[in-house]
């Protein structure tokens, strides 16, 4: 999670960076609401994930997957790019998909951590599922 975080820090201080306030822009993490994710897995197969998370306005646009591995474990956030200064009053704000394609590579047991925000203490919360990988 510290490589989320300074993620972020860089991304926040290139956009700070800019003085034409017209094209200010940044990217910012947004919690994940639920995933659908299939219940196995075969080995060398590719399986769509699809995430839904929540625009809080209507100058919230897509960007990318957080993505980071470790043996079978994956941690995975919604990146969107924020633009404050635009007229955005005919995007829509509310739910929103993104869907990412997972190759399995590996047997066992995979543990993808989704991102669903902080808790009032600000500790990092998760959404865990476990898929194993069958033959």
């Amino acid at each position: 999670m510290k490589k989320l975080i300074f993620i972020c820090a860089v991304m926040l201080s290139l956009a700070s960076c800019n003085t034409d306030d017209s094209n200010e822009f940044y990217n910012e993490i947004l919690p994940i609401e639920s995933v659908d994710i299939p219940e196995e897995f075969i080995l060398g197969e590719i399986y769509p994930i699809t995430v839904t998370y929540i625009r809080p306005a209507g100058c919230y646009v897509f960007y990318d997957f957080y993505y980071t591995r470790n043996l079978n474990q994956r941690t995975v956030a919604v990146m969107n790019t924020f633009f404050p200064n635009e007229n955005c009053g005919l995007a829509e704000e509310g739910e929103a998909q993104a869907t990412f394609n997972f190759k399995v590579t590996s047997n066992g047991t995979y543990i993808f951590k989704f991102w669903q925000g902080k808790d009032d203490s600000g500790t990092d919360l998760y959404y865990i599922v476990e898929v194993p990988v069958v033959e």
